[in-house]
């Protein structure tokens, strides 16, 4: 059975699929993947044994110039690679209506969720089968019950599995020890204080842990300098692709991270990790796997889910904050010291599973 699936983005969600792929190809021996997604993410699905080929898609771009992408032949190869091939059935996990749109190319059923359950409702008519998945719980476990009820199996009993390549994706490692901080985000809000991860990194030092930083753009290649500035054993890495990055998080010890795509990419290759939410809710898309630590901010506002913090500092916050440096200030209940006591006990844990 070949199927076609339809996930762009983020990294985040790409990544949360992975256990349904798991799921499948347990049910379903011999099922395999095609798989369209966001050309900046191509690398991911190729990590799973269940995708036999990804098909990248560049929306993002050719949204900022159609025209170039029509003049360059993109968009049309890539509508004919979707019609030249045989599938058994389209899964589109993504619920928009862009995603949706994209199933039209290819010459199979097309199944996806209902108008109840779908991020964007109107997506919904554009399925030949609608399933309907509640909301309320963990993206993962949502994309898991899409797959079942899709595929016709019963959604396995515990944790979903990532399944990836973990010899592959981790190659040889050094006999460094170190951390990884992810200090990077999309949304101003999610971004923890830059005071904080300075001062973390130096708790992290002192402790005789090195820290790695890694960076994605420009902006946060600064940030990542200023947090190194002044503290031997604080490197700022070089910029890398995503298999890279996969294998500086697999030799790890701990990471810790915002909400943000990596963080979920440290949970799926099973590292230690501690997330910092603010504005977000870590119940439907923290970091999902084992030993994942997910520090939630129980400001009063908190979660907005905003991308603009609406809230007006007090005077009473004037004078407990620095309110220049330590915004938003939902993320003061999330103090360094309280980062620190949970990595410490990821630490004495890492030690005790390596015998080292």
């Amino acid at each position: 059975m070949r199927v076609l699936l339809i996930k762009t983005s983020s990294m985040g969600d790409v990544i949360h699929t992975l256990p349904a792929l798991t799921d499948a190809q347990a049910a379903i021996p011999g099922i395999c993947f095609d798989w369209v997604v966001e050309e900046s993410f191509s690398e991911i699905p190729l990590w799973h044994p269940a995708v036999a080929e990804v098909i990248p898609v560049a929306i993002r771009r050719w949204r900022k110039s159609p025209l170039k992408a029509l003049r360059s032949g993109e968009w049309q190869r890539f509508k004919r690679r979707l019609k030249n091939h045989k599938y058994d059935l389209v899964i589109d996990a993504q619920g928009l209506l862009k995603s949706a749109l994209l199933t039209r190319y290819a010459k199979a059923p097309v199944a996806g969720l209902d108008s109840d359950s779908a991020r964007e409702p109107l997506a919904s008519r554009l399925y030949d089968q609608r399933v309907n998945v509640p909301w309320g719980q963990h993206a993962v476990e949502r994309v898991r019950q899409l797959f079942a009820q899709v595929l016709g199996y019963q959604v396995p009993a515990g944790t979903g599995q990532y399944g990836l390549n973990h010899a592959y994706l981790a190659g040889e490692q050094s006999a460094e020890n170190y951390v990884v901080f992810l200090h990077g985000t999309t949304w101003v809000t999610k971004h923890w204080p830059e005071l904080y991860w300075k001062r973390l990194a130096q708790l992290t030092v002192e402790q005789g842990v090195q820290v790695k930083l890694p960076w994605g753009n420009d902006a946060e290649r600064a940030r990542a300098e200023r947090i190194a500035d002044g503290i031997e054993g604080v490197q700022v890495l070089p910029r890398m692709p995503l298999a890279g990055m996969a294998r500086i998080l697999a030799g790890a010890r701990a990471c810790v991270a915002v909400d943000t795509g990596l963080g979920h990419l440290a949970a799926a290759l099973d590292v230690p990790t501690i997330s910092l939410f603010g504005p977000t809710n870590p119940g439907f898309t923290g970091a999902y796997g084992a030993v994942q630590i997910h520090l939630a901010s129980d400001f009063p506002c908190a979660p907005c889910m905003s991308k603009t913090c609406k809230y007006q500092p007090t005077p009473a916050d004037a004078k407990q904050f620095d309110l220049r440096q330590e915004l938003p200030l939902c993320f003061t209940r999330l103090q360094p010291g309280r980062v620190m006591t949970q990595l410490e006990g990821l630490l004495l844990e890492s030690v005790g599973t390596d015998g080292s």
